[in-house]
């Protein structure tokens, strides 16, 4: 939101409490995020979660019903719990919509036989564990591009500096972009930017960062931000509606993610959890249209990125080794 927007919309309550006496300070300039999108606009959508072509049908029908612009859809299980077949579908429908489509890439963590992901303190994650699994999420990210899929989410640095090389190198295409899961993301500046030099085209932050957090980061860095306005429950099951136009203003250039809390986790989802699939993406695209409700009555949902756009503009990256 530039700085003349953001003095003419209106915060929640704002009116009522500025009668009541309890009106709150004015927003202070300094905190405002000076990055866009490159083309224009703050701020994109993304709808996470989106498991295979039959919830996609479902996304794609709500969307349109509900009038939901969506610049980009994400899927959580992986490249490998997809058919080839089912992919191409995938790429094909979000094409004729000009939505971006994001798989998750290979083996992860939390799914191998590693026992540390199993002890109190989730030691190693969703991150790839040994050569193998680095050399999974290369095959996927291999097998995806070649079926037309232009993003890829990884949940571990040396995998994104791998397919960021991967991209240099032309073993995948170059405009390939490279999302980092909510599950790994950055919960201070430094460590963003790290991630940025890595290879990341936008990065997803925990949900449970402050408005000031978000005001750091982009002193540090001006890489796209994910953040999920409603996280799901394996993440915090935040929900915080109604602070999403500072999440602009402070965080752009960012996606907003329209996610689910209180509802059972899908991943890695198979045709025993299709019920649930489709029930879970029809309602986050409902919080879609509820947060694009809330903007619109604060006069805060101008600055949207043009539907169609994908890539992150100009970033810093870390030299490659000679």
């Amino acid at each position: 939101m530039t700085d003349a927007a953001a003095a003419s919309a209106r915060r929640p309550g704002e009116q009522a409490l500025t009668a009541l006496g309890l009106g709150a300070p004015a927003l202070d300039p300094a905190d405002a995020s000076p990055h866009t999108f490159p083309g224009g606009g703050r701020w994109r959508t993304e709808l996470p979660s989106c498991e295979g072509p039959e919830a996609l049908a479902v996304v794609l029908k709500e969307a349109s019903r509900l009038d939901v612009p969506i610049h980009r859809i994400s899927q959580g299980s992986g490249v490998w719990m997809l058919t080839d077949a089912e992919i191409t579908e995938m790429v094909e429908a979000t094409g004729e919509r000009d939505i971006e489509l994001c798989l998750f890439t290979g083996p992860r963590g939390t799914w191998d036989i590693g026992g540390s992901t199993r002890t109190d303190s989730r030691g190693g994650g969703l991150r790839a564990r040994g050569h193998d699994a680095v050399a999974g999420c290369v095959e996927d990210a291999v097998r995806a591009t070649e079926l037309g899929v232009q993003c890829l989410l990884v949940a571990d640095e040396g995998v994104l500096w791998t397919l960021h090389r991967a991209r240099l190198a032309g073993i995948i295409p170059a405009d390939t972009t490279l999302k980092v899961s909510a599950l790994i993301g950055p919960v201070n500046p430094a460590a963003y930017a790290v991630h940025e030099r890595l290879g990341a085209d936008s990065v997803n932050v925990p949900s449970d960062l402050t408005l000031d957090h978000l005001t750091e980061i982009r002193r540090a860095s001006g890489a796209p931000m994910d953040l999920y306005v409603e996280a799901p429950d394996d993440l915090g099951g935040y929900v915080r509606m109604y602070e999403v136009a500072e999440f602009i203003r402070r965080g752009a250039p960012l996606y907003l993610k329209f996610g689910l809390s209180r509802a059972p986790g899908l991943y890695p989802y198979g045709h025993h959890l299709r019920e649930l699939s489709l029930s879970t993406a029809r309602e986050r695209v409902r919080r879609g249209r509820l947060v694009l409700d809330l903007l619109a009555r604060h006069g805060s949902d101008g600055d949207m990125a043009p539907l169609g756009s994908r890539l992150p503009g100009e970033l810093n990256r870390f030299d490659l080794p000679s």
